[in-house]
């Protein structure tokens, strides 16, 4: 069990400037951050670790976005009687294990007291030693592999697992099909492709379905072999999680081939390069996700209207976004993030990094994708739901809410 009760309360009544000095004005903090700058206020540094570049620089942007917005609408934290003002300091991990590293120890020497990301498992597995050894808490916001969080307790999340996620897509085309064979396509030593397409696999060969599996080496760009060994294969559904960019190629080329089996994937498919690549044709994909901006329920109503709101004032957002207001699942679990790092803030009445990693373990909050609250053995979100949007001609549609039972 990670949960230090002991260490919580000591440190909890702790108050420390070391991890978060006055504002230099030196570091990249986006749009909504930076709200410090020229102030008296002490100021408390989130660091935000994403990509801005690479596979997933297209997600990484949106969960930015999601994190800036929620500074914009909380730039302050109560600590011991005193105002902080909460600065973003924002790097690139650029989509790469390599850089990985890097830019976490830009955001340790930045004396941070939290980070939140990154978009893509794999990085985040990278980074999560630095992180740990620097004892400076980190909440994942869409990294679903379970491995982000197994052995260390300094890294957690507020998104679902890739082993519930791949139960979910499994029970879905099941159902939603009657689907008997799926044909699952990932790239070679992805984490987050194959560790969801293994999970896929599994369920769905526990529902009674059988399974061709088959991965594609990086730099990928021509897929109709694999696309027509599906056909051959006389599979019921296609299975391709994989990053945004081999992903448009491979509904596109499905599409211009005529394959009609539907294609499904996990929560990175929903983003605009998928639906660039779907609009104008008879390609049926589908994709589960963490949020849909339909929903009129609890706290998600005001967020996406103050969230497109957001959008719409800065043509930079709008780019960053996909160049639409779409509101993406992860940019909703980036706000969500960040409040719950507040929050956890807040409990620990401190900026220390251990006494956060503490406080976090205690967070209760209704956030925008549902209440958070934290599994004290492994430091994951609790949830037990997944959305089902399906991209139709530039715009994804709400399917139906799913869980492993159905």
């Amino acid at each position: 069990m990670k949960k230090f009760l002991a260490l919580a309360m000591a440190l909890a009544m702790t108050f420390s400037l070391a991890a978060c000095g006055e504002d230099t004005g030196g570091s990249a903090s986006g749009g909504a951050g930076g709200s410090a700058s020229g102030g008296s206020n002490p100021v408390l540094k989130v660091g935000v670790f994403e990509p801005a570049s690479g596979d997933n620089g297209a997600g990484g942007k949106q969960e930015v976005l999601g994190v800036q917005y929620a500074n914009q609408v909380v730039p302050t934290v109560e600590i011991g009687g005193q105002t902080y003002d909460v600065k973003l300091e924002i790097v690139d991990n650029q989509s790469t294990t390599d850089k990985a590293i890097t830019a976490a120890q830009t955001l340790v020497n930045a004396g941070v007291s939290v980070v939140l990301g990154s978009y893509g498992s794999g990085v985040s597995i990278a980074a999560a030693p630095t992180f740990e050894q620097a004892k400076i808490p980190a909440i994942g916001i869409s990294c679903t592999n379970p491995a982000v969080t197994e052995l260390n307790p300094y890294y957690f999340r507020v998104c679902f697992l890739d082993p519930f996620q791949g139960s979910v897509m499994a029970n879905f085309v099941s159902e939603e099909f009657g689907a008997k064979k799926a044909y699952v396509l990932t790239m070679l030593g992805e984490d987050y492709g194959s560790g969801l397409g293994t999970y896929f696999k599994q369920a769905f060969e526990g529902l009674g379905g059988e399974v061709k599996a088959e991965s594609f080496p990086e730099g990928t760009s021509d897929f109709s072999a694999y696309i027509q060994n599906a056909v051959t294969y006389g599979a019921d559904v296609i299975f391709a999680p994989s990053s945004t960019t081999y992903a448009a190629l491979i509904v596109g080329q499905a599409a211009k081939a005529g394959v009609t089996i539907p294609i499904t994937a996990g929560d990175t498919w929903e983003n605009s390069a998928i639906l660039a690549a779907q609009k104008g044709t008879d390609q049926k994909v589908y994709c589960s996700t963490f949020f849909d901006e339909n929903d009129d329920a609890g706290p998600a109503a005001a967020f996406v209207k103050g969230f497109k709101e957001f959008l719409n004032a800065d043509a930079q957002n709008l780019t960053n976004n996909g160049g639409n207001d779409i509101v993406a699942a992860v940019s909703a679990l980036g706000y969500d993030a960040y409040m719950t790092a507040i929050e956890a803030v807040k409990l620990a009445q401190s900026a220390e990094g251990e006494a956060i990693q503490a406080a976090l373990f205690n967070v209760d909050i209704d956030a925008v994708t549902g209440r958070i609250t934290i599994n004290p053995e492994t430091g994951d979100a609790n949830k037990t739901e997944a959305y089902i949007k399906q991209a139709t001609d530039g715009a994804f549609t709400f399917v139906k809410r799913q869980s492993v039972e159905g």
